[in-house]
């Protein structure tokens, strides 16, 4: 028995993550290629190796003939009985091939044959284990700035974080532990290459299976999501348990779970609202925190307008209009926001009988929603006199839902 083959394929087994069959294929290979190197073809050469004990029998089938032309394909008749008085002009005998007669040359030619297929074993085993990390998050180490790129240690392999999947404004430091949405894992020549993003929005989806028990076994689904990252993310839940809330279960006591995912992302603030097959009362939900009087949405054409208080206008359209191209995207309408006044000067209020819905009795849309902040004064700071200026023009605006 060849203990020390086995105990070696034992270890390469569980370092390099080889199976053991995969490395007796390359042995066998080793010594094909040995027999080609020593006698310049090996056509004729089988190798049976056990894989229990660990030996090995190199064998050449020679065809007996009465004179010997050439000596690798054949034996002459007084040879092959010596080792069977049996046999006879045109039998073929099994002939046995001592490995240590091989050269120096043949010997190191296997040796290579068997280190290449451990590196290409090694790099298979590497790409499938990281392969099943796709389109997941994993958490890595920053080691180093290459020009505007990061390279973050994953583990086994180094991922690279390009310029454009970096949140604007984000600094790392060498050592520092950070949390990565893997984009793409390609096999290349010298090793995987996964290329990983801190802008994808499925990143906040990710986070948040791993913060919520509930979403993470499906009784919360996470319906939709727009981001802008670094500054906001809207994300859209729902309960396919009656007696579980969504937005709830999310948000955690105090806000503690949420709180977990925005410590991660570095502040981004994350609205959290109620989704809603009805498009008018999912796209009411969407433009929280305003409050909203009416929406008329046409699910065919994925438009709807949309009509707010005078005063709310500003805080529906947001900084910039933010809440509203966020709302936008999550929903996938096309969005018409008109204030109170414009919209009964050009008579899309006429079918409302205002007296029907007075301002006291105006339900507030962020029942059902959550918007977290760090600034516990965030939306006092939709100031009307500031925002209304830089995001609207007149008192209509609207919102596409792809930018």
């Amino acid at each position: 028995m060849n203990t020390e083959l086995i105990e070696s394929l034992e270890i390469l087994e569980k370092e390099k993550n080889i199976s053991k069959e995969t490395l007796l294929e390359a042995i066998e290979q080793s010594l094909l290629q040995a027999c080609k190197n020593h006698f310049g073809k090996s056509d004729n050469v089988k190798v049976v190796i056990n894989p229990d004990t660990g030996d090995f029998r190199v064998t050449a089938d020679k065809e007996v003939v009465e004179n010997v032309e050439d000596p690798v394909l054949q034996i002459s008749l007084a040879d092959a009985k010596e080792m069977d008085s049996r046999y006879e002009i045109g039998d073929i005998v099994p002939v046995e091939i001592k490995s240590k007669e091989f050269g120096r040359i043949a010997t190191q030619n296997a040796k290579n044959v068997i280190l290449q297929k451990i590196r290409e074993e090694e790099r298979k085993a590497l790409y499938d284990q990281y392969l099943e990390k796709e389109h997941d998050v994993m958490t890595g180490i920053v080691q180093r700035y290459t020009g505007k790129n990061v390279s973050i240690n994953l583990g086994k392999v180094d991922a690279t974080l390009t310029e454009n999947e970096q949140v604007k404004g984000e600094v790392f430091r060498p050592t520092e532990r950070i949390k990565l949405y893997v984009l793409e894992v390609k096999n290349t020549p010298k090793g995987p290459k996964v290329l990983v993003s801190r802008t994808h929005p499925e990143l906040v989806k990710r986070l948040f299976e791993e913060v919520v028990t509930e979403v993470r076994e499906g009784i919360v689904e996470i319906k939709s999501i727009a981001r802008e990252a670094g500054s906001r993310t809207k994300m859209a839940v729902w309960s396919n348990d009656p007696d579980v809330d969504a937005v709830g279960a999310c948000v955690g006591i105090n806000g503690s779970r949420v709180n977990e995912v925005v410590n991660e992302l570095r502040g981004e603030k994350i609205d959290i609202i109620t989704w809603d097959e009805n498009p008018a009362l999912l796209i009411e939900n969407a433009l929280s925190p305003a409050k909203v009087i009416s929406v008329m949405a046409d699910p065919d054409e994925k438009t709807a307008k949309v009509i707010v208080p005078d005063y709310q206008l500003s805080l529906a359209i947001g900084k910039e209009g933010q809440n509203a191209r966020l709302a936008a995207r999550l929903t996938g309408f096309k969005i018409d926001i008109k204030s109170e006044t414009q919209a009964k000067e050009e008579g899309d209020f006429d079918y409302f009988e205002e007296e029907e819905y007075p301002e006291d009795e105006y339900e507030d849309p962020m029942d059902e929603s959550f918007e977290y902040s760090d600034d516990p004064e965030e939306f006092d700071g939709y100031e009307e006199e500031d925002t209304a200026e830089d995001t609207v023009t007149g008192t209509e605006t609207e919102i596409p839902a792809e930018e």
